[in-house]
Parts: structure tokens; C-alpha cells; sequence
């Protein structure tokens, strides 16, 4: 396989410099992507520049149109997207299809009607004499810096607001994954102006060359990364939207079933082998029922199937790089002593990067596979028993941005979701998306907002126009 840039609507093999794409089920090369150059970058930004001129100029109604055809060519070629993604993520065949390639297609047909949708401040009269109103206008060009978990639907996330409402795109995919970002590029040259949507492949420099040249900058990665991205961001004062690192609770309550709660909870937080920003990652249960609870998710644990795509009853592929792998493996290593394994915490199978789905019980709200995000199929346990300590278990670390709460009691549920630090919080439930609705976190999980009409507010400014409509203009009453 070889992965090309695509800049100006067309594939560019033209790069000095390549890099090996991993199979991390053998460890075995695959193919091949450029290392792109800051000059490289800076002519895809350049044909995003020129691009822009007429895609902002483009109506609503034909963007919408262009979106759509988009999403019938990524359903068309679904088979072929799936097959290229599992090559350098390992996923099961199944759920890429239906959680990633189909649902980025419906995604794209989301977007395509918000294109259509603008809203703003209704114009009136706000001044005797002056009538006012609102435009939303696209950004300009708007750079996308992507992680390697769900490379297709990730850049159908970022790409698909920012493309309805005007803007011509540079996506940066993941240094592991980029070749179906590249795919979709390539799909959309046939929509799309040239140079609209652009892929640069490439690691750590090739993203910090793209942030000189764009308006904005999105980056959904770690929150080490995002600082990154925000200081380099800030010396040209460029827009940035960051959906960083996540550490879920699941808060338990003794009036669920345990058995049931626990297969929903093991699922969420081994589907994808955790290499999930929203998993669950801590799961805290009211100890009336911890005991039972944490037998069921440890059996849930041990029963999960774990390989690669070739085995149509795995749920768990592995973890996508080895140097990750090695630092998933390193944590649990050095585990404190009064930490229990209960499941996994060991490599599974001989070869590639799979790691035994792993529950962990004793630990301390300190420990540091408590408070850091650990981005593997790895879940804690701890117990609470009042609500003011679940709350305060749950809110105590840096991250914020998803979380559950499993309870029969609707009143208890609406107090939780108040009460929890996170930007979805979902009941009896977890890990379920809908475009209609946003995702994005608090405190160190980053700020913006993907999916919803809300994305569509990260990729625009809003002018406030004003007429005067009287033979002279009214007095200046600027508060400055």
C-alpha cells in the first residue's frame, strides 16, 4: 500500500521522504506514506487558499449537495475503505464498517443539511434608525491535526463542519494511519472544488507547519498535544479547537443489575481495545453490590475475544502502535502493591500488539492509572458509598469529558448529571454518539465542540452588520 498526499484534488507521490505503515497485529510493514515538507504543506495551504475563494462563494443548498454525493461515494466504496483501515488499525471487520466507515457517511449527510441551517440574532431595530443583523461567514482555511484511533471518522468529524460552512480543509492524519483520510480526499476531488480537501501526511513536524498556515487549527489527541498545538497556535493568534484525553467514570448503583451493567460496561470500555477517548475507564460501584459487580466485569473481561480482523468473533483488536504498547505494558509494570489484577494485564497472543483486556480493583484515587489516561482495554475499580464521595471520585481528575451513571432512580440520575464533570454524561448507557448532538470536554479534555449545529459555531466568525436607514446618521454611542 501506498499512501499518498492529495493537494489540489490530485494524488502527490512527489515527497523526499517516506515512512513504514504497521501491521500491529504481525508488527509487519505494510506500506508506505510521505513525510511531508513544511514547503509541502505550504502548497497545499496555498491550494486550499485559492479553493476557498470559490467554495465560500458557493451556496448553502450546493455545498449541501456536494456533501451528500461525498457520503454516497464513501458508502459506495465502504468494503474498500474497511479493508484499508484494518490494515494499520487491526480492527474487527464488523464494527469498522458499522462504527466507523457507514457512520462517517452518515455523519456527512448531517453536515450536508447543517450546511442549509445558519442561525444567529433575528435583525431588528436594535438603534431608532439602524437595523442590524448577523452573518456567518466560513473561517478561511482551517487546518485538522487527527489521532489514529478512528482515522475515517475523525476526519469526516473535523472535515465535514468546517467543509459546510465554506471552508477549504488541510487534514493531517494520524503518522500510523493516514490512508484513509488520503481515500477520502481523493473521493472528494470529484465533488469538491481542487484544493477544498487536502490530506498531508506526516508526523509531529509536518503538524507544526501546517498551524502557520491555516485560520484555525482542530486537534483531537492527548492533552499534552493540545498544549502543544496552543502554544504554537498562539504566536499567529489562530482559532483552536481541542478535544483532548479522556478518563470516564461509570458511577454504579446498587438498585441496577450487576451482571447486566457489568457486559455493558466491559464493552464500553474494551471496544477498541479502549483506544478510546470517551471508554470507561474507572468504574465506581456502591458497595452494597461491589463484590458481585466486580466478579461479573472481571468474567466479561476474561470472556472477551481478543485478535485480529481474520477472526470474525474478535471484539478486541490491538493497541495501534508498538511504542504505545510498550508504554501500556511499562504502566502496568509498576503497578503499586496494593493494586489487584484481576483480568489481563498481560500481552495476549504471540505476536503484534494485543493486550489482554485488564481489570484492575484496590486501587487509589491517586494511583496514576487512575488519574492518567491509559488509552488501552484497562478499567479500575473503586467502591463509594455515599453519592458525595461517587461525585467526588469521579470528578477527581484532571480529565473531563464523558461519563455514565447506572441507576433505576431517575431523580438520582438527573442529580448526577448535574453534578458530574463531563461534557456528555449518559444514563444507563455509554459510548453512544448521534450527530445531532455534541461532544467535547471540560478541563484538561480540551474546549469546542464536534458534531451537532454547535461544530458548525468552531469553523465560522460572526459579523454584526448594521444600516442606517435615516437621511443622517444617528449619534455615536460606542461604549468605546
Amino acid at each position: 500500500m501506498r499512501v499518498a498526499n492529495v493537494v489540489a484534488g490530485r494524488r502527490d507521490e512527489s515527497s523526499p521522504v517516506w515512512s513504514d505503515l504497521v501491521d500491529p497485529c504481525t508488527g509487519d510493514t505494510v506500506g508506505q506514506a510521505p513525510e511531508s515538507t513544511p514547503d509541502e504543506v505550504a502548497g497545499a495551504a496555498s491550494a486550499a487558499r485559492q479553493a476557498a475563494m470559490s467554495w465560500s462563494a458557493a451556496t448553502p443548498g450546493q455545498r449541501q449537495r456536494a456533501l451528500l454525493r461525498l457520503a454516497d461515494a464513501v458508502e459506495a466504496e465502504a468494503d474498500r475503505f474497511v479493508r484499508t483501515e484494518v490494515l494499520t488499525t487491526g480492527k474487527p471487520l464488523a464494527s469498522t464498517l458499522d462504527e466507523e466507515v457507514l457512520a462517517a457517511a452518515d455523519h456527512l449527510r448531517f453536515f450536508a443539511g447543517a450546511a442549509r441551517l445558519h442561525d444567529g440574532i433575528g435583525a431588528a431595530e436594535y438603534l431608532p434608525g439602524h437595523t442590524s443583523y448577523v452573518r456567518r461567514e466560513p473561517i478561511g482555511v482551517t487546518g485538522h491535526l487527527l489521532p489514529s484511533n478512528y482515522p475515517l471518522l475523525m476526519a469526516v468529524w473535523q472535515a465535514a463542519p468546517a467543509l459546510a460552512a465554506g471552508n477549504a480543509v488541510v487534514l493531517k492524519p494520524a503518522q500510523p494511519t493516514p490512508a484513509t483520510a488520503s481515500l477520502l480526499a481523493e473521493a472528494a476531488a470529484e465533488f469538491l472544488p481542487a484544493g477544498t480537501l487536502s490530506v498531508v501526511c506526516g508526523g509531529p513536524e509536518t503538524g507544526r507547519a501546517l498551524i502557520d498556515h491555516v485560520d484555525a487549527v482542530a486537534l483531537t489527541g492527548s492533552t499534552r498535544a493540545g498544549v502543544e498545538v496552543a502554544r504554537a497556535a498562539a504566536t499567529s493568534v489562530t482559532r483552536v479547537h481541542l478535544e483532548l484525553g479522556g478518563n470516564a467514570p461509570a458511577v454504579v448503583f446498587a438498585d441496577v443489575d450487576p451482571w447486566d451493567t457489568a457486559r455493558n460496561i466491559a464493552e464500553a470500555a474494551f471496544f477498541n481495545a479502549g483506544q478510546d477517548c470517551t471508554a470507561v475507564t474507572r468504574v465506581l460501584v456502591e458497595e452494597p453490590i461491589a463484590a458481585e459487580f466486580t466478579r461479573a466485569l472481571t468474567a466479561h473481561a476474561e470472556a472477551t475475544v481478543v485478535g485480529p480482523p481474520a477472526h470474525t468473533d474478535a471484539f478486541c483488536g490491538p493497541l495501534i502502535t508498538k511504542a504505545h504498547f510498550d508504554r501500556v505494558l511499562a504502566v502496568l509494570g509498576r503497578l503499586p502493591d496494593h493494586v489487584k489484577i484481576l483480568a489481563g494485564g498481560k500481552r495476549e497472543r504471540d505476536v503484534g500488539y494485543f493486550l489482554a483486556p485488564t481489570v484492575l480493583a484496590g486501587v487509589e484515587q491517586h494511583d496514576e492509572v487512575v488519574t492518567e489516561e491509559l488509552f488501552a482495554p484497562v478499567v479500575t475499580v473503586q467502591t463509594f458509598a455515599t453519592e458525595q464521595e461517587a461525585v467526588a471520585l469521579a470528578n477527581g481528575v484532571p480529565q473531563a469529558l464523558t461519563a455514565s451513571v447506572w441507576t433505576s432512580d431517575h431523580s438520582r440520575a438527573h442529580r448526577f448529571t448535574a453534578a458530574l464533570e463531563a461534557g456528555c454524561v449518559w444514563v444507563n448507557t455509554h459510548m453512544r454518539f448521534t450527530p445531532e448532538m455534541p461532544h467535547g470536554g471540560f478541563k484538561n479534555s480540551g474546549y469546542g465542540k464536534d458534531l451537532s449545529r454547535y461544530a458548525l459555531d468552531e469553523y465560522t466568525r460572526v459579523k454584526h452588520v448594521m444600516h442606517h436607514f435615516g437621511s443622517a446618521p444617528g449619534p455615536h454611542l460606542s461604549p468605546g
